[in-house]
């Protein structure tokens, strides 16, 4: 009962499973991209990372899983599905793989232990006991990775039980995360909860609690910049790092840094993003475009300002080709909006319509959609290089929805008994439509006329 709410939010977060406050996380972060309630994300996520990352909490964990204790710390890094994997994260899907391989040959004494000291005679295990045991079994099982890998030119065969490709491919990661989870949480403890605008003080900051040769070692700083990307209200921006420490906007004096893996990284989340928008799209899920589009906007303006990009260059190709991938997931879209909107406006004759005749609810939604989306779009165009394509199709349905609009409403004056229903449902959509692409005013004056073009018919029946 005197719970703040706060108090009230970090129970119920508390109880739920692992893999539901996961994709809670996931869901939450790309509320903060899209612009979506930031403040209530920011505060959500903050009290998520708290339960899932905090090593050191004295809760008594959900579940006494070994393979989850055992790989806590790499929960901010883990990805779900066949995603292309960046710097500074790891497939889920590796996971269970490397945990049955360390059962069976990597560590498996230190397995045993681990199990033994989480189900104890007495069946009572104190918080700070648990985490010493899964302290010392992530650092066995990061030296029995290290093990492997180092003998991997002698005994290849080794290697290939542990599991698949792309399970080997992330194994020395998963090592040094378990390796230098402390220095990882370290950092995590430094950084602020949000950083919004990512200045000069917030950039020195940050670069301070950077300062450290572990986290400046080429294998564990992309998954320390990773927990950066994770606070920043704009994660391209992590580039400032890298050109704040070469001094200079030029992309080879970034590149050589080691920071310079930053700029890969940001790169990368924007295909990341452009691929989730192509998913939406292709699926009809229209609302959160805005959130992707504008993420893409900023992120693909301030890489080409903020750093002297060569078109040739590899960072510049890639680049591009974002920009060429957007381009053409969005014209194929936008291309077919003025036609949909024709059709369910179009003027039809009395003898076409029946007294079944009824616009799709569904499609009217659907196009309604669309046409917020065109002027989404058009407002991104020039930095998504679809600028030509945005413009005249969205002069194209400013002038169709303008006129079919106006004739419409003119068409309830003589409708007949048997078309009025159908009218009215073509007026209402046209109206949706207006709201839309000229805003509520308009709307409502166009529902106005639509009002007395139906009160003047309705006089007239009377009068005949």
């Amino acid at each position: 009962m005197g719970q703040t709410s706060t108090e009230r939010l970090r129970a119920y977060l508390g109880q739920l499973p692992p893999r539901t406050q996961a994709v809670l996380m996931r869901e939450f972060e790309r509320a903060i991209e899209r612009g979506e309630d930031i403040a209530v994300a920011a505060m959500v996520l903050e009290e998520l990372r708290r339960i899932v990352r905090a090593a050191g909490s004295d809760a008594a964990p959900r579940s006494e899983d070994p393979a989850r204790l055992l790989f806590r710390p790499l929960e901010p890094f883990l990805i779900e599905g066949n995603a292309v994997l960046r710097p500074g994260r790891i497939r889920r899907d590796s996971l269970l793989p490397v945990w049955q391989w360390l059962r069976r040959e990597g560590a498996p004494e230190a397995v045993r232990a681990f199990e033994a000291a989480l189900a104890p005679a007495g069946g009572h295990v104190s918080p700070s006991e648990r985490e010493r045991a899964a302290r010392s079994l992530q650092q066995a099982a990061a030296d029995a990775i290290e093990r492997v890998l180092v003998a991997r030119i002698d005994d290849r065969r080794a290697l290939a039980r542990i599991g698949a490709a792309s399970v080997i491919e992330d194994l020395p990661a998963v090592g040094a995360v378990l390796k230098w989870r402390e220095a990882l949480e370290t950092l995590d403890g430094r950084l602020p909860g949000t950083l919004r605008t990512f200045g000069d003080a917030q950039i020195a900051s940050v670069t301070d609690a950077l300062n450290n040769p572990v986290l400046q070692s080429r294998q564990l700083l992309p998954f320390a910049l990773t927990l950066v990307m994770t606070r920043l209200a704009a994660p391209w921006q992590v580039i400032r790092l890298p050109i704040a420490a070469a001094g200079a906007d030029d992309e080879q004096r970034v590149a050589a840094l080691p920071l310079g893996v930053a700029v890969t990284m940001a790169i990368h989340d924007l295909a990341e993003v452009t691929a989730r928008l192509r998913e939406d799209i292709k699926r009809g899920h229209f609302a959160g475009v805005s959130g992707y589009l504008k993420r893409l906007h900023d992120g693909v303006r301030g890489l080409r300002t903020e750093l002297d990009i060569r078109k040739d260059s590899t960072w510049g190709r890639q680049l591009a080709a974002i920009r060429v991938d957007i381009s053409n997931i969005l014209q194929a879209e936008i291309d077919g909006v003025p036609g949909r909107v024709r059709r369910l406006l179009r003027q039809r004759a009395d003898k076409d319509i029946s007294p079944a005749s009824r616009l799709d609810p569904i499609e009217v939604d659907e196009t309604a959609a669309l046409i917020d989306f065109v002027a989404v779009c058009r407002t991104y165009a020039s930095e998504l290089a679809i600028n030509e394509v945005t413009l005249r199709t969205f002069s194209d349905l400013q002038h169709s929805i303008e006129h079919s609009t106006e004739a419409l409403v003119e068409s309830l004056r003589s409708a007949s008994s048997r078309t009025l229903e159908f009218r009215r449902m073509q007026v209402k959509a046209a109206i949706r439509f207006c709201d839309v692409l000229f805003g509520h005013d308009y709307a409502a004056l166009m529902a106005r006329a639509a009002e007395t073009a139906m009160n003047g018919e309705r006089k007239s029946l009377e009068a005949s």
